[in-house]
């Protein structure tokens, strides 16, 4: 019995490397950039089935058949990440490090996985692992949905509606900005509003975070929302305005004031959020906590590494 289970622990720690690393190369096979029409279309039927077999793995009352439920889930949704980082890569000009961030991804989430499976041979129950697939499965059908255009014009009347309101903040504090739908220009200096400017990955984010969480009740969550998602939009639009100014003004250029002030000050304010909603729902602190803390299981792929790192005989 321990030769039989020796030999299953060291099929888990190579099915975990090896698995992202043939999805990375079949992958950057199958969707080489640019893609076409078709294959971008075929790439939607991981992600989609990914998010909704998390779903169903969230809601589904029986423990051991929700988790090969999110384990299928994972699979697929991590696949669906081994296609992307060549069009990060080449679509955004050679951005080693949103690659770089894809790449791994695929491995966390087969981390995620693997550590469902863990739970199923251990018949353990970990909330944050439920909840951290509940909470993709959230986020990612809203963003999903919306930035592939499946509800038509969607997109389009969220980026014109950001457009017109950073317009308008602009306007209250004496900056004369022409808008034309999307594109607005200040000083003859055009800059284009696109679906990233309209901070609805952030939104989602905390949406997702907060709708999965369990014990929680419907006002707590709606509180929790309203002290973030709202915030979000506004500080989105003083960020949009301020990216304009200052391009519009020759302050400076544009990647440095959207890639570095813009960024930078979006990040400052998301950490501050996030802080202030676990004040509201400490709940969100304890799940993030739970999901820092899946190493400490020590499954198979964890004691492997540690007697890489010397640290077990």
């Amino acid at each position: 019995m321990e030769r039989l289970s020796e030999r299953t622990n060291q099929g888990v720690v190579l099915s975990f490397f090896l698995i992202p690393t043939v999805m990375l190369i079949v992958g950057y096979i199958l969707f080489p950039y640019p893609p076409s029409s078709y294959a971008r279309q075929l790439s939607f039927i991981p992600l989609f089935l990914g998010m909704i077999f998390l779903g169903i793995g969230f809601f589904y009352p029986k423990k051991r058949i929700a988790g090969w439920w999110k384990i299928l889930g994972w699979g697929l949704f991590s696949f669906f990440w081994a296609t992307m980082p060549s069009f990060l890569y080449f679509s955004e000009g050679g951005d080693v490090f949103n690659a770089a961030v894809c790449v791994i991804g695929v491995y966390v989430l087969l981390y995620v996985a693997y550590h469902e499976w863990l739970s199923i041979v251990r018949n353990e129950s970990v909330s944050c692992l439920n909840w951290i697939a509940g909470g993709t499965f959230f986020a990612g059908m809203i963003y999903f949905t919306i930035e592939n255009g499946i509800i038509p014009g969607l997109q389009d009347w969220l980026i014109e509606t950001v457009a017109a309101q950073t317009s308008d903040v602009l306007h209250l504090v004496g900056v004369n900005v022409t808008r034309m739908q999307d594109l607005l220009i200040y000083n003859n200096v055009p800059v284009t509003i696109i679906f990233a400017c309209t901070a609805i990955q952030s939104m989602v984010l905390f949406v997702g975070m907060i709708g999965a969480l369990p014990r929680v009740s419907l006002k707590r969550k709606a509180v929790g929302l309203l002290a973030t998602v709202v915030p979000i939009y506004f500080l989105n639009l003083i960020r949009n305005a301020g990216v304009v100014y200052m391009v519009g003004s020759g302050m400076t250029s544009f990647e440095m004031a959207h890639n570095v002030i813009g960024k930078t000050g979006s990040l400052l304010a998301l950490i501050l959020l996030l802080f202030i909603t676990f004040k509201l729902v400490p709940e969100l602190y304890t799940e993030i906590m739970g999901i820092l803390a899946l190493p400490k299981r020590k499954g198979p792929v964890e004691q492997m590494i540690r007697r890489l790192m010397g640290k077990d005989p």
